[in-house]
């Protein structure tokens, strides 16, 4: 399904229903968007590992400005700013009085920004493996520089300077830095996940060489007033756990809750963990 809003159309996809009929009465589950990360890549990497939430939310997915199934425009748009703003109109688009919002990496960021400048809008929120400003690129860079391979540390060079060329280098940078991403990395599973993946290299490219260098959103965090769930990787490599607890100590009774012997690719290390979480969270 597409929503033709503000400047753009977005691709969206919905996996369960809002009304839960039992024998005698008919239960309404919360509706959660779920904000795929990168950014250069598309929702599809958030599932099928969620889908099984949809027993107990309606889990809206869709594809960010210049991504996926989404239309393509000047790469000059594909900002955080713009993220946040097509969210609140996909939102008006589909009539919700409020939404939840569960969030992945540069997901979590959008949903982080969204959450504190329309707060009265959101019910929950979940923000996994993210970070509040940008100091995670040079803990990041630091970190490659110590553990990565030379070829690891030469793909890299390519997002911190924001220089994909191609669809095909996105993609082996991810594999080749897919060890890194997680601590369970299957090199044959990462190349079939991978093939279902529409990717662009201009977006990607347009925040790390650019808005990603000053993203700081640490001083509007108090502002958000929707019960939070905090979820950090216990071994994450480019958003360290550190960031999940600055991120639950500055938002308003935050819950946190660091996932052990994971990387950043929590629904890949893991998956089941992850799912009773928020399950539990959202119960």
């Amino acid at each position: 399904m597409r929503a033709r809003i503000r400047d753009t159309e977005l691709y969206f996809d919905v996996e369960g229903s809002e009304l839960a009929i039992a024998t005698s009465q008919i239960q309404i589950k919360p509706v959660f968007f779920v904000i795929h990360g990168g950014p250069g890549v598309d929702h599809t990497t958030c599932r099928p590992v969620l889908s099984p939430l949809s027993e107990i939310a309606q889990l809206i997915y869709f594809d960010h400005r210049g991504h996926g199934r989404s239309a393509r425009s000047n790469p000059e748009t594909y900002t955080l700013d713009n993220n946040v703003e097509d969210l609140e109109a996909l939102r008006q688009h589909l009539g919700l009085e409020q939404i939840g919002l569960l969030g992945f990496s540069y997901g979590g960021m959008v949903a982080l920004a969204y959450a504190s400048r329309y707060p009265t809008y959101v019910s929950q929120l979940i923000p996994v493996v993210t970070a509040a400003d940008a100091r995670f690129l040079a803990l990041a860079q630091a970190k490659l520089a110590k553990d990565g391979t030379p070829e690891q540390q030469a793909i890299a060079q390519l997002l911190w300077d924001g220089k994909f060329e191609s669809e095909q280098q996105l993609q082996d940078y991810f594999q080749l830095l897919g060890p890194l991403y997680s601590l369970t990395f299957d090199l044959e599973k990462s190349m079939k996940a991978w093939r279902r993946v529409i990717f662009n290299p201009e977006a990607i490219n347009q925040a790390f060489g650019g808005f990603l260098r000053t993203y700081d959103i640490r001083a509007e965090l108090p502002q958000i007033t929707a019960p939070t769930l905090v979820i950090g990787a216990e071994q994450d490599w480019i958003c360290p756990p550190q960031f999940s607890e600055e991120i639950a100590q500055a938002i308003p009774k935050a819950k946190l809750d660091i996932i052990p012997n994971s990387g950043h690719s929590v629904r890949a290390d893991a998956p089941e963990r992850l799912l009773e979480l928020i399950s539990n969270f959202l119960k």
